[in-house]
């Protein structure tokens, strides 16, 4: 097994062919991905998609709470308050990977057990199969800190059907395995104990013919009953809303929504920063006019934007620095932002 310090390559041997295995190994950190390890996992697959005796890749975390929460933000802190050009680097080679991932061409399947959320999702959501349990916590809930979802996210959420991506980069509302399967967000749904007999058979099976049909027949194998989800009890009003043009029209709607779903929308928006609201916002819509590249070139400029202004450093002292879970945004209100002031972040 080759090792790097935050993660963990292996090669298990099989019939015709090997099992190339990423495994997470920040386990009190929730597998949070630093910078070397986003670095250590592109170098890798670089090397396994050039070897022809690998057949399959495997991606997971060491056995606890978390696959992966996201991006270690404690670090992307430090490095912006001092100036540092490494929080660039950061994200540049982060959104690499995930294009890397999303072009990859042997089959890679994600094992998805427990917290999945912001660059958890970049580094599994974009490859050929995604494989969760119970366990699984989905969300991408980048609006509460003072940025917005990216890792991919203004591709694939303003793809999901019936805005309901729309309603889920802007509340970062958590979603569970029944949830994300119905939307298309995982396809199979097993337990954790299945994971070693996935494995097995897979190092059993012949990849030589067809490899992607391969591993869904494999998976499909190992599939656990599903639940019905409750989440669609308001499909109605998310699609209502959420495919309404501004800001400003979804929040007068939901507090002319006197239901339970409407007034505790408006509070769980009112909470997030207005800036990130507004750029989320208009980042689906564009994305959904977008190939999946040009979606990670117009993140990266996004990203630098935020790396540049106020709300997303505040938003990490308050979640992650101090823990008051009390941000200040700048500004504070969706009537204090202005198209120009939105406008900016797009430009190039």
């Amino acid at each position: 097994m080759n090792t790097h310090s935050d993660v963990l390559f292996e090669e298990l041997a099989g019939q015709f062919g090997k099992l190339g295995i990423i495994t997470l190994n920040r386990p009190k950190a929730l597998n949070s991905l630093n910078h070397s390890m986003i670095l250590a996992i592109h170098t890798k697959l670089s090397i396994w998609k050039s070897d022809e005796s690998i057949k399959v890749v495997i991606i997971r975390a060491h056995e606890g709470r978390a696959f992966c929460a996201g991006g270690d933000l404690r670090s992307i802190y430090e490095l912006t308050q001092n100036n540092h050009p490494e929080a660039r680097d950061f994200f540049r080679d982060e959104y690499q990977l995930n294009r890397y991932i999303y072009h990859y061409p042997k089959p890679y399947i994600a094992f998805l057990d427990g917290i999945t959320m912001g660059g958890g999702v970049g580094i599994s959501l974009h490859g050929s199969h995604r494989v969760a349990t119970d366990r699984m916590i989905f969300a991408m809930p980048e609006t509460g800190i003072g940025f917005f979802p990216d890792v991919g996210g203004t591709y694939f959420l303003s793809r999901l059907r019936k805005h309901w991506g729309y309603y889920l980069g802007l509340c970062g509302t958590k979603l569970s395995v029944d949830d994300c399967l119905d939307l298309g967000i995982v396809q199979y749904k097993t337990t954790s104990e299945s994971f070693t007999h996935i494995i097995s058979k897979l190092q059993e099976t012949d990849f030589r013919s067809n490899p992607h049909n391969q591993v869904s027949t494999v998976l499909t194998e190992f599939q656990a009953p599903s639940k019905s989800s409750e989440l669609f009890l308001d499909q109605e009003k998310v699609d209502r809303y959420f495919s309404l043009q501004t800001m400003e029209e979804i929040k007068k709607a939901l507090l002319q929504d006197g239901s339970e779903f409407g007034v505790s929308t408006k509070e769980l928006l009112s909470k997030k920063s207005p800036t990130s609201l507004k750029v989320t916002l208009r980042a689906l819509q564009l994305g959904s006019q977008r190939d999946f590249d040009h979606c990670m070139e117009q993140e990266f400029v996004l990203a630098c934007r935020f790396l540049a202004g106020h709300d997303f450093l505040e938003g990490i002292r308050s979640v992650i620095i101090d823990k008051d879970q009390k941000p200040r945004w700048h500004p504070i209100s969706l009537e204090n932002l202005n198209d120009q002031d939105i406008k900016k972040y797009f430009d190039i």
